[in-house]
Parts: C-alpha cells; sequence; structure tokens
C-alpha cells in the first residue's frame, strides 16, 4: 500500500514492495474482513427503481466457500481452469473468491462474445467448468460438445439438463471452506489479450498480480482508501481494468463496489446510477468519457459526489482532461497499462503529478522507460516502445502454452508493450499510439490519439476514428471516421469545417485530408476503438 506522501519524489522513494511467502487472493479480499467485519458492505447492486442489493463480507464468505464446495465436489482442482460468463453481479464476485480459494484458474470472459469468441478461449484455456448466465448458456449451447475438456456448467439462473443451478448449489454445500496453500507466484487467472496482433493470447497471471495492482489503483484515486469511498465502473469485469482496476483491490480494501449491468453503455443511464448510488471513486475508459461530454449541463442537471475519476486503456487526450475539469469539477487522473503488467504510469493531481496530454509518472514499485528496438533508453523527447522492467508483482507469468510468443515479449529483462510513447525531461510519459496504429505520412510519425481527441472537441462530433490510408505520394493521409452527434446531418461542408478546425488546433501535417460520416463506432469489449477496422477500409478505397 501506498502511504500518503506530499511529493511525488518522496512517494517514489519510499516505496517498498512487501510479497508474502504464502498469498491467496480469495482470502486476502474476503475472509479477512469476513472475520472481523463480517456485516460490512462488499457489494451494492444497482437497481433504476427501489433500493439497491447488498452483499455483505461474511455473505461473501459463505456463498464462496459453499461454491467452492460445491466446485471440488464436482471434481474440479487445483490448478483447474474455470471460465466465467458473467456480467457485473454478486453471482461474478462469489465465483471469482471460490475459485481462488480453490486453488484454481479463473478464465474471465465477456458476455459480448459471440460463440467463435468463446468457444476459442475455452478451448485455449482447456476450460473444465464455467459459471454463466440464461444467455451465456444459451451461447454455450449452440457450441455442442466441442468443448472436449468442460465437465461441469453452472448456470445462475437455474440448471436445465446437465447445468447445474447456482443457487442449489451454494444452498447445499457447507458454508465452511479451508483455502488452498498458494504462494504468490502459483496462477490465479488468464485474461485473455484483446488480440490486436495475432489471435488472443492468454495472460497468466500469479496471486500476486493484485499486490502489484494496490499501488496502481492508489495513486490515480488519491490514496484510496479514504472514508464514505465507494466504486464503481462502466467496464466488464471479465476485462483486467474492470476486475484488478475496481473489483478485487475495492474489496481488498473493504470499499464497497457497485454492480451496474449496462448492455451497452449510455452515457445518461451512467449519470444516474453515479448520482442515485452516490459514487465516489470511477474508472471510467476515455471512450466512455467522449460519450459523455455529448450530455449537456452535467454540473446543474445531476448532483454527483465524485471524489476521484481514473481513466486507462487508451489515450484520455487534453480535450477530455480539460472537459473533465469543467463539467466534473475534478481532475481525471489518467493511468496506464496493460494485460500483461498493469497499472504501471499514473496521475495523481492530488500530489501534483497532471499534465495534460500526458499519462504521468512511473507508479512507485515499477521501472518504466521508453526504449529503442535494442533495449536502449531513448532520449528524451524521441519516439520509442514504452516498456516495464521484470522482475515486477504485476507483471504476468506467461502467455498460456505459448512459449514463443511469451519470449518475443521481452527484450532483455524489458517487457514490451507494442504501445509508443515520448518521455520528456520530467518523466511525464506521453501515448503515441499502438505500432499498428501510427500513421506515416510524408515523412512524420503521427499518433492517432492526439487527432481522435481534437476531433471529438468539435461541438458536431460524438466519436472518431483516425487512420492512416494509402498514399502514392505521402506514403499515407490520415483519414477519419467520424459518428456525430444527435441531431447532426453530415455533409461536404461540415466535413470541411471538420478538417479545417483539426488544422488549426494541431498541425498541417496531422489534419485529416479525408473526413467520413458513420453510423457507429465499432467497440471492443473493454471500450476501445478498433482501428483495425477502418484501416482495412480505408485500403480497400484505395485498391478498388
Amino acid at each position: 500500500m501506498l502511504e500518503r506522501r506530499d511529493n511525488y519524489r518522496d512517494l517514489y522513494r519510499d516505496f517498498r514492495w512487501d510479497i508474502p511467502a504464502r498469498f491467496n487472493i480469495g482470502v486476502a479480499v474476503c475472509d479477512r474482513w469476513a472475520a472481523s467485519e463480517p456485516q460490512r458492505t462488499a457489494l451494492l447492486e444497482y437497481r433504476v427503481d427501489g433500493e439497491p442489493g447488498r452483499l455483505t463480507y461474511g455473505e461473501l464468505a459463505a456463498q464462496s466457500n459453499a461454491l467452492a464446495n460445491g466446485l471440488r465436489a464436482g471434481g474440479l482442482k487445483r490448478g483447474d481452469r474455470v471460465a466465467l460468463l458473467l456480467p457485473q453481479s454478486f453471482e461474478t464476485a462469489i465465483a471469482h473468491v471460490a475459485i481462488y480459494k480453490l486453488g484454481a484458474i479463473a478464465v474471465p470472459l465477456a458476455l459480448l462474445f459471440g460463440m467463435e469468441a468463446i468457444e476459442y478461449r475455452m478451448q485455449t484455456a482447456g476450460a473444465a467448468a464455467i459459471v454463466t448466465n440464461a444467455a451465456g448458456y444459451a451461447k454455450l449451447k449452440k457450441i455442442g460438445g466441442r468443448l472436449t475438456s468442460l465437465r461441469q456448467v453452472i448456470v445462475v439462473e437455474g440448471g436445465e439438463g446437465d447445468a447445474m443451478d447456482f443457487r442449489k448449489i451454494v444452498a447445499e454445500h457447507s458454508p465452511h471452506f479451508v483455502a488452498e496453500d498458494t504462494g504468490p507466484d502459483d496462477p490465479a487467472m488468464m485474461i485473455f489479450t484483446s488480440g490486436t496482433t495475432g489471435p488472443p493470447k492468454g495472460a497468466l497471471h500469479g496471486h500476486r498480480v493484485l499486490l502489484g495492482h494496490l499501488p496502481g489503483v492508489q495513486m490515480p484515486h488519491e490514496f484510496l482508501p479514504q472514508s464514505g469511498d465507494l466504486f464503481w465502473t462502466p467496464a466488464d469485469w471479465a476485462w483486467a481494468g474492470g476486475l484488478l482496476n475496481v473489483l478485487l483491490p475495492s474489496l481488498y480494501f473493504g470499499i464497497p463496489v457497485v454492480c451496474g449491468r449496462f448492455e451497452k453503455f449510455d452515457p445518461e443511464a451512467a449519470l444516474l446510477l453515479a448520482e442515485k448510488m452516490q459514487v465516489r471513486n470511477a474508472f471510467i475508459p476515455p471512450t466512455a468519457l467522449r460519450m459523455l461530454k455529448t450530455v449537456p449541463d452535467i454540473s446543474k442537471r445531476f448532483r454527483l459526489n465524485l471524489r476521484t475519476v481514473g481513466s486507462g486503456g487508451e489515450s484520455l487526450g487534453r480535450e477530455t482532461f480539460e472537459w473533465g475539469r469543467e463539467a466534473l469539477g475534478l481532475t481525471i487522473n489518467e493511468f496506464y497499462g496493460q494485460t500483461e503488467c498493469n497499472l504501471v504510469l499514473s496521475s495523481c493531481a492530488a500530489i501534483g503529478v497532471s499534465r495534460a496530454g500526458a499519462i504521468g509518472l512511473a507508479v512507485p514499485g515499477h521501472r518504466v522507460a521508453v526504449i529503442d528496438e535494442e533495449g536502449r533508453r531513448v532520449r528524451a523527447g524521441e519516439a520509442g516502445q514504452i516498456a516495464i522492467a521484470r522482475p515486477d508483482p504485476v507483471m504476468f507469468l506467461e502467455y498460456w502454452q505459448n512459449p514463443e510468443a511469451t519470449a518475443k515479449k521481452f527484450v532483455g529483462d524489458w517487457m514490451t508493450t507494442g504501445d509508443q510513447g515520448i518521455e520528456d525531461e520530467d518523466g511525464y510519459v506521453q501515448f503515441f499510439g499502438r505500432d499498428d496504429d501510427v500513421i506515416t505520412s510524408a515523412g512524420f510519425r503521427i499518433g492517432p490519439s492526439e487527432i481522435e481527441d481534437c476531433l471529438t472537441a468539435h461541438p458536431s462530433v460524438a466519436l472518431a476514428a483516425a487512420v492512416g490510408k494509402p498514399d502514392a505520394v505521402r506514403t499515407e493521409i490520415v483519414k477519419a471516421y467520424v459518428v456525430l452527434k444527435d441531431g447532426v446531418a453530415g455533409s461536404e461542408g461540415l466535413a470541411d469545417e471538420i478538417k479545417l478546425w483539426v488544422r488549426e488546433r494541431l498541425s498541417a501535417h496531422e489534419y485529416p485530408r479525408e473526413v467520413e460520416f458513420v453510423d457507429s463506432m465499432p467497440l471492443t469489449t473493454t471500450g476501445k476503438v478498433i482501428r483495425r477496422i477502418f484501416r482495412d477500409r480505408a485500403r480497400q478505397e484505395v485498391n478498388l
């Protein structure tokens, strides 16, 4: 845990990791509190109408113990992989805790995944069991008998056929369970990468991954836990951002977590949730923040009680950063990481670590640098790849059954990220773009994030993606795909206005030479714009 300091230099200098020889995530996030304060609130379920549902730490302990007993009775053992195909819910948290106590490996899957995505991940992981809901079970049945390693299916709303009823298992098994004696490097979870470069890979993490996340959660949330803190995120708990940035650290710190189920992010509904539940701490990805920007008069229409907002997963951008101060009355603290090694750079406005357009500084306990292809640190102001030095407790153990990909992830002792960045003289890192996303135009290397941020600042633009389109003269030109705000019609005149808007605010080489209006923006389950789709589309236009 971070001990409060008045300045970043002292905070970084004084921090020391304290990783115990034995550690189990399930015990750490549940049983400690259940033993001392069983009536303490662990989770709150948001309901549009009526009072929220409540799950205490005592209930979380008893139900996770019963589920762990049920899994063991069904033949599950330490090291087996258990998939979770669930939304934000009490059952999701109960299942996670049970799996960790059992010494099994949790494999969270997004409920938005289609059948092929689910099948690929479950086959790759060799999942022996799955906990899901009715919607997930309907998808699972269509996959049929192709999941050869699957032995146990548990459905939250009640079982049918070979599927078992979650509630029946919990009711029929003992609420007492002795957790497996796990060490920090014993596998605890497998989170699949988004597959931006090749097929998705299963990033395997040890139990220490939770401890490794704690300073990276505390820094953007300004020395959390504080009295009255209450956490919520629209991010799916199947994503590292929802699970490891919010759910598990909050439970570890004894901070209530709000479950809010949204099939699709709705900015008005999100603000109503934050108002009704009086959310104090929120992790909101940049795309969701840009959608919130479309809501007028937030401070007048909603009585929010936010203390901190952290954002990461893609570049926040200067425009959204400044909007946060005006509309939300606070400084959005940007942070950075990826599935394999999360929350290693962060801002913290409380101690003056905040700079528009930059992610922030290295989180205490982590060594982060911008390096060249040979693994050497580049000079301040030069572009290179963001990398993290090993060993590091938040770093993944390996890619599941893929030693070649694991080896390729490292240059010496640097874990590479595939993200381009620039570090300034003060150590602040600016995210430039994924290797695949960087646009090369007339000799300039252009990151799409800054262009997209500028585009969404235009009063008619809701969302935008910038990609490189092949060009015989410039190598590539910048092309923008734009979703307009409700009630705004696209036209050639508006496209020209948008081009000029960017040119005047950025530079002559960065503005989009083509603007195309689209009805929707393709997003990953983690809320990131899928630029690859537009990049392929732009290339096809040239080849027609």
